[in-house]
């Protein structure tokens, strides 16, 4: 089967909906999440192949590749290994997003109406930025969390 365009996410389909049809799922990591053109497995076993147009946004969790009325196939993100950085001041925060800048590391900000709870910085796991928290003092958790948007590499010149 070759994909050519997300028609939707689970997040819009009722309980009633889901409930009348077979759930299939391509389970996807970091990277492959901004790939347009792939190919995998479902966990039902079928090939999948992804050609998405370069305009096509970046694939999320429940995105819905095929659907029929008998079953649907959804993107399923697997977690990924990050640092939740939880500064306790300005202060904190302006030393860690300074340092992680200069290493054009992409982070993503939550606030406390989320899942973490608190403000917060994630970014993916790194064993230099889990050492440079340490000897800074800042607090942080190693956590594995679906997230909204893939990580990307920041592309940067000077």
């Amino acid at each position: 089967m070759i994909v050519t365009e997300i028609i939707g996410n689970r997040r819009d389909l009722s309980e009633e909906e889901l409930s009348t049809v077979t759930q299939d799922f391509l389970s996807l990591g970091n990277l492959e999440l901004v790939k347009r053109i792939f190919r995998g497995h479902t966990e039902a076993g079928e090939e999948i192949g992804l050609r998405l147009p370069p305009s096509s946004p970046e694939l999320q969790d429940g995105d819905i590749l095929a659907r029929d009325n008998e079953r649907i196939i959804f993107v399923r993100v697997k977690p990924t290994d990050v640092l939740v950085i939880q500064p306790e001041s300005i202060e904190e925060m302006g030393k860690v997003a300074h340092n992680l800048g200069n290493r054009h590391l992409q982070a993503q900000f939550f606030g406390a109406d989320t899942e973490y709870g608190r403000e917060v910085m994630v970014v993916q796991y790194d064993h230099t930025v889990e050492d440079f928290l340490k000897h800074v003092g800042v607090a942080y958790v190693r956590e594995d969390h679906v997230m909204p948007k893939a990580f990307r590499h920041a592309e940067h010149t000077h």
